[in-house]
């Protein structure tokens, strides 16, 4: 009998959950997946947390009518202001077997792996520094063993979403906000990018860290967690259909979102125009 179209659901404001799809991919590339980009009213970081809650259970909702049964939020954004209020107010009112997991607690929990001072660093969106999300998270889980330094990067989206990557301003934004973050705290041998977008100035990045600071991306952080989990819930495994599709939805027209989302994915795509 054949399997019931049951995808993984991944949510993004915009475009760089695409570079967590693409790792997800890699590691598993027979799943089906739904990818939905709320691009129309991007960017969530300067919006408050009421609003980003409720446009990211908007967007849960509709994947969960689509079939989802596991939405991965790829957004540090939605992970940091509407995760923990869906996971205890939301999925109690859904099916039993709906699960929504976030991109900030993988990466927290491979930093023992990696940090030999305890000083850890957080580059990110305002928005996601704001939080304080990633020191929150960290004390959950580690207590207060690691030392936690952020820095706001306002103008590295930007940089990507107008594929200015290589231009001198990318340069002169990425190399102060590294130094301004080691300034803080000099003793820092560890960095989570903490944004889905940053991995595309990874060159840029590598010019102007220092080569004892371990940098860790969430793509094939929050792949590798996702394998993971489905090993140990066996019974999510099992609902999730295996077909090796991508349905990709924006709220965007597709004339903007399809050119845009071919640079962070890699690869060339149709996408499909929805509203919430």
């Amino acid at each position: 009998m054949e399997q019931k179209y049951q995808p993984i659901g991944i949510f993004d404001s915009g475009y760089g959950g695409l570079t967590i799809l693409k790792s997800i991919r890699e590691q598993m590339p027979q799943y089906d997946f739904i990818y939905l980009g709320d691009n129309a009213r991007t960017p969530y970081g300067t919006r408050s947390f009421d609003v980003v809650y409720e446009y990211t259970l908007q967007g849960v909702s509709t994947l969960f009518s689509m079939g989802c049964n596991l939405v991965i939020l790829a957004c540090n954004t939605a992970s940091a202001k509407a995760l923990r209020t869906i996971q205890q107010k939301d999925l109690p009112g859904f099916d039993s077997c709906r699960r929504v997991l976030g991109v900030i607690r993988p990466s927290v929990e491979q930093l023992p792996k990696y940090t030999k001072t305890g000083h850890i660093g957080v580059l990110g969106t305002t928005g996601t520094v704001l939080s304080e999300s990633y020191p929150l998270e960290i004390a959950k889980i580690m207590g207060n063993h690691l030392v936690v330094t952020q820095e706001a990067c306002p103008m590295w989206v930007p940089l990507v979403e107008n594929d200015e990557m290589s231009n001198p301003a990318a340069d002169y934004f990425v190399r102060k906000n590294i130094e301004n973050l080691l300034t803080k705290d000099p003793q820092i041998d560890t960095i989570i990018l903490g944004c889905t977008h940053y991995p595309l100035l990874r060159s840029t990045i590598d010019k102007f860290l220092p080569q004892h600071v371990k940098l860790l991306e969430q793509g094939p952080i929050v792949a590798e967690s996702l394998v993971d989990y489905l090993v140990r819930h066996p019974v999510m495994d099992q609902v999730c259909s295996r077909g090796g599709s991508i349905r990709f939805l924006t709220t965007e027209s597709t004339e903007n979102f399809e050119p845009r989302a071919t640079l962070f994915l890699g690869a060339a795509l149709t996408a499909e125009k929805i509203q919430l």
